[in-house]
């Protein structure tokens, strides 16, 4: 798996709210006030450093834009209810119990898009539809190993 630059071997990448705005612009407009943390009717918002990130580990983003509305700095944005919430997908890893001969299907049945592919009788890896994938984080937290992370499509290997 490549990473970018910014982000170390090893490391986990920090995620974003939903609908944060792009780059630098974000972080310069989080107070870390945690309103969106306060209105996250998941519990999926959390702050670190100073700034809300969303923790997939906590359990999977619903899209209810409670964390918008309650934005007051303006950071997390999305004034028609239109855009996409972010880029990220879903990405198995070789630690997917599958890949080991062991069956499991945790992240598929948890996954309310249906965007996890599991082969047939359950032996082989999970297989992420990048098309269907919206990102929530339903499947991360409810994998016994550890094997899914959500990262950018830049960063998914193919």
């Amino acid at each position: 798996m490549s990473r970018p630059s910014s982000v170390p071997p090893g490391a986990t990448p920090v995620l974003r709210p939903p609908w944060a705005l792009a780059g630098g612009a974000f972080a310069n407009a989080c107070t870390g006030c945690v309103a969106c943390v306060d209105a996250c009717p998941e519990q999926v918002l959390v702050l670190r450093k100073g700034k809300a990130v969303f923790d997939p580990e906590r359990g999977e983003c619903t899209f209810c834009h409670a964390c918008v509305d309650a934005c007051v700095p303006g950071a997390l944005r999305d004034p028609e209810h239109a855009s996409a919430p972010w880029a990220h997908r879903a990405r198995v890893d070789d630690a997917c119990l599958g890949a080991q001969g062991v069956v499991c299907a945790s992240c598929r049945d948890a996954c309310p898009e249906s965007a996890i592919l599991i082969p047939p009788a359950a032996r082989g890896a999970a297989r992420i539809d990048a098309d269907a994938c919206s990102g929530c984080g339903a499947c991360v937290s409810v994998c016994p190993t550890h094997a899914i992370h959500l990262q950018l499509p830049q960063e998914t290997a193919a």
